[in-house]
């Protein structure tokens, strides 16, 4: 198996992997699967911020996908991600997810991110908690009943995972306005 960035050509069998969730699972909160022009435009958008999507190949077959997409959208954000794993359908068992998320985590670490954050619908499966946990994740937080679908009230599980910068920092990393020359005045009221 090879965990690579994902390109254009991945995106129908993307597409499909995350339609069987959308229709059969509790997994996504989406209640219609995207098109195939959607996740090239979140490819794309990805690509742009400089943030990771990676499949998992075998034999051929895209058997799995994850990408890390912004946490929220304004600017003090920037450094946090949420991420996302899927792995086809038949597929589990074989460390398709493990070998996804510890790519991203690699990659996600190698874009200066500090934070990633896993949104989990509680749907009684403890795999994708599972695996956060062996990731280093640590539960920060649970929404109850924030979502429906199925005919059913969801909770998520919030698990977070600290990131090391190396030798980088925020501070570093974040564009600073001149500072004005000389003495403040002390009279200046702020």
């Amino acid at each position: 198996m090879e965990v690579r960035p994902a390109r254009d050509t991945d995106l129908d069998r993307i597409a499909a992997i995350y339609a069987h969730y959308v229709e059969h699972s509790v997994a996504t909160f989406e209640t219609e699967a995207p098109s195939v022009t959607s996740w090239r435009t979140r490819l794309g958008d990805l690509t742009e911020r400089h943030l990771p999507f990676l499949v998992a190949e075998a034999d051929g077959l895209v058997c799995g996908y994850a990408y890390a997409g912004p946490w929220r959208g304004r600017p003090a954000y920037q450094f946090s991600v949420e991420d996302a794993v899927y792995v086809a359908p038949g597929q589990g068992r074989r460390g398709i997810g493990s070998a996804l998320l510890g790519g991203l985590l690699d990659a996600c670490t190698a874009a200066g991110r500090r934070q990633v954050i896993a949104v989990i619908a509680d749907s009684g499966d403890d795999s994708s908690v599972a695996l956060h946990n062996r990731f280093g994740f640590v539960q920060a937080g649970r929404l109850t009943e924030v979502g429906h679908k199925h005919g059913r009230w969801l909770d998520t599980v919030l698990m977070q995972r600290t990131l090391s910068l190396g030798r980088y920092t925020a501070y570093a990393l974040t564009p600073r306005r001149r500072q004005p020359a000389g003495p403040c005045p002390a009279d200046r009221k702020w």
